[in-house]
Order: C-alpha cells, then sequence, then structure tokens
C-alpha cells in the first residue's frame, strides 16, 4: 500500500495500523462486538466496519474508543494521519505544509473553499461525487470539516480568500443551506486574521480563472503554491513558479471589492434568498 518513500510509505500504512490497532483492542480486551455496542453507543454492524478498514469512521466513534480501551487518544492521532490517505501524496504534502504556514491566500473561481464551508453545504459538494453510500459521504464531510481547525487558535495563520463571483451565483439547492452558508462567510471574514473579498464579474478576465490557488507562506520564509482543479491538483515549489503566481494572485486582488463592500455584497444576497413562511395551522 506503500507509495513510495519513507514519509509517503507511513502515511499510506496509516489506515491499515488504525483498523488493525482497533481490531486488536478488541481482541485484548475480550468484549465482543455487542459489548462494545453499549459501551460506545454505536452500531456494532459500523463497529465491525471499522475494524476490516470498510470505514474510517469519524473523530467522535474513534475517541469513544479510545476511552472504552484506556488508550488515551492513540486512536485518534492514527485517525487524523488515516484521514491523510484519502489524498493524493503531493495534497498530502501541501496538507502538512498548510499546517505549518503563517500565512495562506487562496482565490476559488466557483465554490466556497473547503476551510469557510459549512457542513450542509460540504456535503451537497461532496454528494456529487458519487460516493458509495452514506457512510462514505459521511467520511468525506468529516474529514473536510476536521481541517477547518487550521484557522482556529493564537496559532492560526492569517488567511485571505478571493472569492469570484460565480461562487455566489451558484446557491446550494436547499435555500436554508445557501443561507447558513452566506451567514458562516459573513461571520468567517470578521474573525481577526481573516479576509474574505469578493471578485466581481466586472474585473474581467484574468490569467487564475478556471481554477482555484492557495499560496502558503512558511515561518521559514519559502513560499509553496497549489493550483486545484475539479478533480487534480499540483503542488509548486519552484520559486520562480511560485513568485508568478503570487504575482497573479496580487494584480487579482486589485480588482476585488473591499473586505466590507464584500460583506455588503454577501448581506445582499441573504436579504434575497426567500424565507419560508411557516404553515398556517388552521
Amino acid at each position: 500500500m506503500a507509495k513510495g518513500g519513507s514519509d509517503a510509505g507511513r502515511e499510506a500504512s496509516a489506515r491499515v495500523m488504525l483498523y488493525e490497532t482497533i481490531a486488536r483492542l478488541r481482541e485484548e480486551s475480550g468484549k465482543s462486538l455487542a459489548e462494545l455496542q453499549e459501551l460506545t453507543t454505536y452500531d456494532r454492524a459500523y463497529l465491525h466496519k471499522l475494524e476490516t478498514g470498510a470505514r474510517l469512521g469519524s473523530p467522535q466513534v474513534v475517541a469513544a474508543l479510545d476511552a472504552v480501551y484506556g488508550t488515551k487518544r492513540q486512536l485518534s492521532q492514527l485517525w487524523v494521519l488515516a484521514r491523510e490517505d484519502a489524498f493524493g501524496d503531493r495534497y498530502q504534502r501541501f496538507m502538512r505544509l498548510e499546517r505549518e504556514a503563517t500565512v495562506q491566500y487562496k482565490y476559488v473561481c466557483s465554490v466556497v473553499p473547503g476551510l469557510l464551508q459549512t457542513e450542509a453545504y460540504a456535503e451537497e459538494i461532496l454528494a456529487k461525487g458519487r460516493p458509495r453510500d452514506d457512510g462514505e459521504l459521511a467520511e468525506q464531510v468529516t474529514a473536510r470539516m476536521s481541517r477547518q481547525d487550521i484557522l482556529e487558535g493564537d496559532d492560526a495563520p492569517h488567511f485571505r480568500a478571493l472569492l469570484d463571483e460565480a461562487v455566489f451565483r451558484r446557491a446550494a439547492t436547499d435555500p436554508k443551506v445557501w443561507r447558513d452558508q452566506l451567514e458562516a462567510l459573513l461571520e468567517a471574514g470578521q474573525r481577526s486574521g481573516v479576509t474574505i473579498q469578493v471578485v466581481p464579474f466586472s474585473a474581467g478576465l484574468h490569467d487564475l480563472l478556471g481554477g482555484s490557488l492557495t499560496v502558503l507562506w512558511l515561518a521559514n520564509g519559502k513560499s509553496v503554491a497549489y493550483l486545484e482543479g475539479s478533480k487534480s491538483g499540483e503542488l509548486i515549489e519552484e520559486p520562480e513558479k511560485v513568485e508568478a503566481l503570487r504575482l497573479s494572485y496580487d494584480l487579482l486582488r486589485d480588482k476585488t471589492l473591499s473586505p466590507e463592500s464584500s460583506a455588503d455584497f454577501i448581506r445582499q444576497l441573504i436579504e434575497e434568498i426567500p424565507r419560508c413562511e411557516p404553515s398556517d395551522p388552521t
């Protein structure tokens, strides 16, 4: 299962280590799946899938197993590594660098970026990828939402997101989900260290159209970039290429609405969303 390189091999084996450890702990404890169901409140069929690797599980169920087996956070820490197995090697490296970054600049052309998505919005987008079943979809949503802690805490990076107007013209199917997502963007923009700006259609053509860009500044002064399409991504570390992308980002930022005007733009969209009136009980 290793994908080459010591780091990649370690990452790629994390999921195997997780489900083998979960199975071993239950065997050593002598507990049946039925007993484990009572102790954790999770269905025993689901727990069996965790032991065979058919399901990755969620942070909540893994924390419950840590509590039952007295393993402190061993399983939870393995889960974090195993979660990354779902991504390609270069994206795994990007996620590691993302956690080290002191500044993150992002441009997205079509959807709200994952770090700013609500759970319901993320679920609708991920469902379009045709997961095998509801269990797989739930795991994908959990993995995406768990990455959002990057923007929390004293060591959170300065985060700036340039959101193309197209992001706001492609609403979620459910008006409530869309309203909640827009309100979440407004709330995020009020956090210290987070800046959200709208790239209006009036900005015209630019050379970042058609994809998404993330630029990371690391503590050592180095910067890297990640270009992403709907089905692929490329980590770029060559200094001259990163510098060219940084320039493209800066030139585009000059054409965006100010943070204050962007917030007004979002508020106007929220006001335009129809509200469902409660039914008359009579």
